[in-house]
């Protein structure tokens, strides 16, 4: 399949390919008005990533900066938004990197994606199969904010694309670079790991312990 084909293809189904292309074609509204879908959501997943509001919102703005520059190579070859993920996602690696520093993951500061006002609540329920035990609603943010931080980069990163942005394997794969095989373990890990972290929260009668993250190998 050719690229103007999949440029074509993607621009009927994805209106955020439509608005890049005319981007493109140096249309400034456009831009701004894709600022405008994405600062928030962008904003919200940098600082799950990286641990600081006005960092998140630095790298957001190079995010931008960086897709704006590259407009004119831009064929639409993938979703819009996993091109973005995608930039955010090395940005914020890198950022990680140089500091080398384990980056704190706040939870209540700003909602992102389709889990709406409540996404640690609603991770703990998704992902342990049982509510939480004998906490505020408060003290259940600090809780799976703690168990979150201790996961790795790359277990958090997918943890924040798929029940945040509600990315799939083969989406999440595209942005981290890694085989939807290598996400699926990444995801079932981070899984793992927070059970361990929060197994005194949950209601967790009847079930075998999980294994550990050192118990799997890494993709």
């Amino acid at each position: 399949m050719s690229i103007g084909q999949t440029s074509t293809q993607l621009a009927l189904r994805d209106p955020e390919v439509r608005l890049m292309q005319r981007v493109r074609e140096d249309d400034a509204g456009a831009f701004e008005e894709l600022v405008e879908r994405y600062q928030q959501r962008l904003v919200g997943i940098l600082q799950h990533l990286v641990g600081d509001a006005e960092e998140a919102e630095d790298l957001a703005q190079e995010v931008f900066l960086r897709v704006y520059r590259s407009r004119k190579k831009y064929h639409g070859k993938a979703k819009f938004s996993t091109w973005l993920f995608t930039i955010a996602n090395n940005l914020a690696m890198n950022s990680l990197r140089s500091k080398r520093r384990k980056p704190v993951v706040p939870l209540n500061l700003r909602d992102s994606g389709p889990l709406g006002p409540r996404p640690a609540e609603q991770l703990v329920k998704d992902r342990a199969g049982q509510p939480m035990h004998h906490l505020q609603q408060e003290e259940l943010a600090l809780v799976v904010q703690q168990a979150l931080t201790g996961l790795n980069e790359r277990q958090r990163m997918a943890v924040v694309l798929n029940k945040f942005e509600d990315l799939g394997y083969a989406e999440i794969a595209d942005v981290m670079g890694l085989t939807a095989k290598a996400v699926k373990s990444l995801l079932c890990r981070a899984r793992d790991n927070l059970r361990i972290a929060l197994q005194e929260y949950i209601g967790m009668e009847g079930q075998p312990p999980p294994k550990s993250a050192d118990q799997e190998d890494e993709p």
